[in-house]
């Protein structure tokens, strides 16, 4: 088992999961308070620490203009974890990615031709666009300009360490 550490803005929002290393290194540079820990013990020859559960920037970081990477999480994100077909919401597990322009006919894999959609509705779609399969798209897609802190945390809700769920929205 992997002990992964949430990592806090300074308002007590999630940022991104990382690594026990990683939180505790930050923890003696002074750049992160140690909010809560777990308890299984983190040894070295000189020092035992409880290993950091959550872990809270002491200072923002001005993140600059950044784009929102492509990637499932985010589609699912900006889709609302949605089928855009039969507007019925899922688990990430029973979801994929379709091209509204299938790639067999020269669609490509960015913001504006992929949604989210459940198993059943991508097999009824099959190799056609959504008006040849008499299919209405929910929204059209489009890159999105941010998405809610979740879409940087790779979790589900039934997934998270008790230690977290005070922290999650």
């Amino acid at each position: 088992m992997t002990i992964r550490t949430l990592l806090l803005t300074p308002w007590m929002t999630p940022h991104r999961v990382i690594s026990y290393e990683r939180a505790i290194v930050l923890s003696f540079l002074g750049k992160v308070e140690v909010v809560a820990e777990y308890d299984e013990l983190i040894r070295s020859p000189s020092l035992t620490i409880r290993a950091p559960a959550v872990v809270r920037q002491r200072r923002a970081r001005h993140a600059g203009k950044t784009r929102v990477t492509f990637s499932r999480l985010n589609v699912f994100t900006r889709d609302g974890f949605t089928c855009q077909y039969c507007r019925v919401t899922f688990e990430r597990r029973e979801l994929n990615i379709d091209h509204v322009m299938p790639r067999s006919r020269g669609g490509a894999t960015t913001w504006d031709n992929v949604v989210t959609s459940c198993y059943p509705c991508n097999q009824k779609k099959a190799g056609r666009t959504p008006e040849e399969a008499e299919m209405k798209l929910l929204k059209r897609p489009v890159r999105p300009t941010s998405l809610p802190a979740r879409a940087r945390l790779d979790a589900d809700q039934s997934e998270l360490p008790a230690l977290w769920k005070a922290f999650w929205f």
